[in-house]
């Protein structure tokens, strides 16, 4: 199942975020994908104040230090793949164990370790559309995934 969200502005794709962090659940693991400057990073911030993180300004891009991880609601796994050269290196993170620890996985740059990923998860596709707003592409592989993206509806 896919759907669609153009946001307008920068207020309207944090709104998006924290109403998708919200319904995160357990092992939730969410693909990052688009072009630098796309809103990845600006993103994960978001998704991570609907996971009720205590300070979401300590939500930076992990390009240098491959992962970064936050406590919430549920624990964040925060992972960048733009450095690494492929699936292999990223499954040497120890990405398996993060996926089933019970937190959620967020995985910018996520196209370049895309076998190394669950086949059950949410790709989100950022596509710059002007200065400040973003078209994001869902796309829900599995039922809690189908079930989170019917949830979040166009009331976004």
């Amino acid at each position: 199942m896919t759907a669609n969200f153009d946001l307008e502005n920068l207020a309207a794709t944090e709104a998006f975020g924290r109403r998708l962090g919200d319904l995160l659940f357990p092992n939730a693991v969410i693909a990052l994908n688009g072009p630098l400057g796309a809103g990845k990073t600006h993103l994960s911030r978001a998704i991570a104040e609907g996971l009720g993180i205590a300070n979401p300004v300590a939500v930076t891009s992990p390009t240098f230090t491959l992962i970064h991880e936050y406590p919430a609601r549920l624990s964040i796994f925060h992972f960048d793949a733009y450095r690494l050269s492929g699936p292999d290196a990223f499954l040497d993170l120890g990405v398996n164990e993060y996926y089933e620890a019970g937190g959620v996985c967020l995985i910018e740059w996520a196209d370049r370790v895309e076998a190394a990923l669950p086949a059950d998860r949410l790709t989100i596709r950022l596509e710059v559309v002007g200065e400040n707003a973003r078209r994001m592409n869902l796309i829900a592989v599995g039922e809690r995934y189908l079930m989170l993206l019917q949830n979040l509806g166009p009331g976004v």
